[in-house]
């Protein structure tokens, strides 16, 4: 198979070495085209952007073209779900080309028309809390059943529990990634991109094979924000990439949205930041959408989730006095032993058995949290 000569232009010039984003783009506004670009005298293209990037960009032959190209080929061959989307295509996402730095190219992989329903953001922290889990897979499943379109960047933690949650719910979710799509960052994480793809999309713009660098996670979280209406932070830290996404949101005119912590713990305070900073906290999944409006109606499909409207305590649970003694903030052993009066062997074998049940979780530190589960 072989790719098409105006998306050839497109990968020719896009992926073309020692040529950046702001160069690319003050070139296609100048002649209007990849292949124009691509034909355009040395001088002409000096004219737009410095000698020195037509130097490092256009002068000799691009070597890699060839093959990169014949890769693509084989990429699109292999799967009928998979495209590769420029700025002037009718499929490309109408929310990022709102933005003021919208991807030139978007490898795609799955239901492609998600790109253009209404959806929503859901990012934090890949250390997270067993509660923060909890919770984006709650506030995930609880949207998507409503229709809303759950965005994500596929690591560890809570985006890969927005993930999870969207599918579980019977809805559909986007996973924009920091690497080539062919690959799979973190590896923990193929079995849920490949369910992903089958029920949603996975989104790319960077080249096959590109490998994780930890300067592509920033630039991919700007599509994070771009593509959706809202983003939710579910737990963060206060340096942390999904402060960027949010910084973002709110920079693009979206709305930013955070779930409050207990002030003790570290992946509650960029959460605060947020607040102070003006972001809407929200408590359950009909707060965000009394900001966003109703959205699309049900999901296109019927699927089990757990509601994130906050549940009601159960009978079992107020009665439990090392759960009444736990509260809701993460606590040490010796906090509890002094809440409770228990002696030490006592009290980790009942905590033992709350946490094989699902109730509480053995935190880092020697902390202890209980899991609100709806």
């Amino acid at each position: 198979m072989q790719v098409d000569p105006e998306l050839e232009a497109w990968l020719r010039l896009v992926h073309r070495p020692g040529l950046g984003r702001e160069s690319l783009r003050k070139l296609l506004a100048s002649f209007g085209s990849p292949q124009a670009v691509l034909e355009a005298p040395l001088s002409a293209l000096r004219a737009v952007v410095g000698a020195r990037v037509v130097d490092d960009a256009f002068v000799g032959v691009d070597e890699g073209a060839a093959d990169r190209i014949a890769a693509v080929a084989a990429w699109l061959a292999a799967r009928p779900t998979r495209r590769v989307l420029t700025l002037g295509d009718a499929d490309y996402p109408p929310s990022l080309l709102q933005t003021v730095d919208p991807p030139l190219l978007l490898f795609v992989d799955g239901q492609v028309d998600a790109l253009s329903v209404p959806s929503l953001a859901i990012v934090g922290s890949r250390q997270a809390t067993p509660q923060g889990r909890q919770n984006a897979r709650a506030f995930a499943a609880d949207l998507a059943r409503r229709g809303w379109v759950i965005v994500s960047g596929l690591a560890a933690g809570i985006d890969a529990a927005a993930h999870e949650g969207a599918l579980a719910g019977g809805g559909r979710t986007i996973a924009v990634v920091g690497t080539g799509i062919d690959l799979v960052y973190p590896r923990s994480n193929a079995a849920l991109a490949e369910r992903i793809v089958a029920q949603g999309v996975m989104v790319s713009e960077y080249p096959l094979g590109a490998p994780p660098m930890s300067a592509n996670f920033p630039q991919r979280n700007r599509i994070i924000a771009g593509l959706a209406r809202g983003t939710l932070v579910v737990e963060a830290a206060v340096q942390s990439g999904s402060l960027i996404t949010a910084r973002l949101a709110s920079e693009a005119g979206r709305e930013v949205f955070a779930i409050p912590g207990s002030i003790h713990s570290p992946h509650a305070r960029g959460c605060h930041a947020l607040l102070r900073q003006g972001a809407k906290l929200v408590e359950t999944a009909q707060d965000v959408l009394d900001e966003l409006g109703a959205g699309p109606g049900p999901a296109p499909r019927a699927g089990p989730a757990a509601t994130a409207d906050a549940p009601s305590e159960p009978p079992s649970e107020s009665r439990d006095p090392v759960l009444r003694a736990l509260g809701h903030d993460p606590a040490t052993l010796d906090a509890l032993m002094a809440r409770c009066g228990w002696p030490a062997p006592e009290l980790n074998a009942k905590l033992l058995e709350l946490e094989l049940e699902g109730r509480v979780a053995r935190l880092p530190g020697g902390l202890f949290q209980r899991i609100q589960v709806g």
